[in-house]
């Protein structure tokens, strides 16, 4: 069965282009780049490459770039530096649609004595901005929000937000997980202090990812060993993964300039508005205007999404669901619930994230297959009878 992978948000595939970069690393090349000798000098020869490259894309300075091993460690990593370093500061500010890395931390935290606000949204995803600075004070120690949604795709308003943040002497980090090799990124004309990157979201292999941290900015490491990283990341680095994130870091880099997400966000127009055009009682989820140009979170009522995700499967089409029922509840994501999409539309919420290996024709299959099981669905289920008066 041919597979249609629509589900990148989650992972996407490892580029040609990136695992024969990383090969030679793995056994022609395995010196340890802090060794003194040129076998080594040669291997942190080329983790210094990876580092431009990861820089290029955001618009950095390569000495602001530290490697890490996910996007979970770079969040993790910026807040507690954040906290550590402004020990008397006991006010920490996110949003209530973050990732779960960003999300648990602070209810982490919040039982531990920190003052914690979660800055709500409204039904398209859009951040309370006024709401946000409202809740600043002196005694806050960092704000923290993602670029772009891992659901919906919405984008937050970062570069301004961060700008208005950083005047008031408060530290500011952003999850861009999501958005880092996605949209364009200058990061040096914003505010940000620290920027978290996962690899796997751009076609670099999982369990490598980098923080980027503003020169000057104060910081107290999490992994505490030796030199490496100047001393911002103990331990050896991942060196095969470093190049492979280097790698699709310029290939990204690449396909920014030629619009090649312009053709992804056209196969995205394409299967939204077949699909709604198809489906009755269907809706998007969040902001349509600004969001991230692979993503769509379509909303079908009265089925539910667990349901739609296994017969797509059956037909070899993956994606993913808006709501959490794929891990044992019942209830709606958070994100979902933030917004305050309708009980009867979030349980039916399904994710289509593309890239840039998705095809016209996949896209066709989808349109095509998609619509009968929504109906199939329906038929068996009582809330959609009870909505139709029968």
């Amino acid at each position: 069965m041919t597979v249609i992978y629509v589900d990148n948000n989650a992972t996407t595939k490892v580029a040609p282009e990136v695992l024969e970069a990383m090969m030679p690393y793995f056994s022609d090349y395995y010196g340890n780049p802090s060794s003194m000798h040129s076998f080594g000098g040669n291997v942190a020869g080329a983790i210094k490459t990876a580092r431009e490259n990861i820089a290029r894309l955001i618009g950095a300075n390569p000495a602001e770039i530290v490697f890490t091993s996910c996007g979970t460690e770079s969040d993790g990593t910026a807040i507690r530096a954040a906290i550590e370093s402004y020990p008397d500061k006991r006010h920490i500010v996110t949003s209530r649609v973050e990732h779960p890395a960003i999300k648990n931390l602070y209810e982490t935290l919040s039982k531990k004595g920190y003052r914690t606000t979660f800055v709500p949204v409204d039904g398209e995803g859009r951040l309370d901005v006024d709401y946000l600075y409202d809740s600043l004070s002196e005694d806050t120690a960092i704000v923290s929000l993602m670029w772009g949604n891992n659901e919906t795709g919405v984008i937050f308003p970062i570069e301004e937000i961060s700008l208005e943040v950083k005047s008031r002497g408060i530290l500011f980090h952003t999850d861009a997980v999501q958005a880092v090799g996605k949209i364009p990124l200058n990061i040096s004309e914003s505010g940000v202090d620290m920027l978290s990157i996962s690899g796997h979201k751009f076609h670099a292999p999982k369990g490598i990812g980098a923080l980027y941290i503003r020169k000057g900015t104060k910081f107290s490491p999490f992994m505490i060993g030796g030199h490496q990283e100047d001393g911002r990341r103990g331990g050896t680095e991942n060196t095969a993964a470093i190049i492979g994130l280097g790698k699709a870091a310029e290939l990204a880099s690449e396909n920014l300039k030629t619009d090649g997400y312009g053709r992804v966000s056209r196969l995205r127009d394409k299967l939204e508005h077949a699909l709604l055009a198809k489906v009755p009682n269907a809706m998007v989820n969040g902001d349509t205007t600004s969001r991230l140009p692979n993503t769509t979170s379509i909303a079908f009522e009265y089925v539910e999404g667990e349901a739609i995700l296994l017969m797509m499967n059956e037909h070899g089409i993956c994606a993913s669901s808006g709501s959490a029922c794929t891990s044992g509840s019942l209830e709606p994501s958070h994100v979902l619930r933030a917004m305050g999409v309708p009980f009867t539309a979030a349980h039916g919420s399904i994710r289509f994230s593309l890239s840039r290996y998705n095809t016209e024709d996949e896209i066709d299959a989808i349109i095509e297959t998609l619509p009968p099981i929504i109906e199939r669905l329906r038929e068996l289920s009582p809330f959609w009878k009870q909505a139709m008066g029968s």
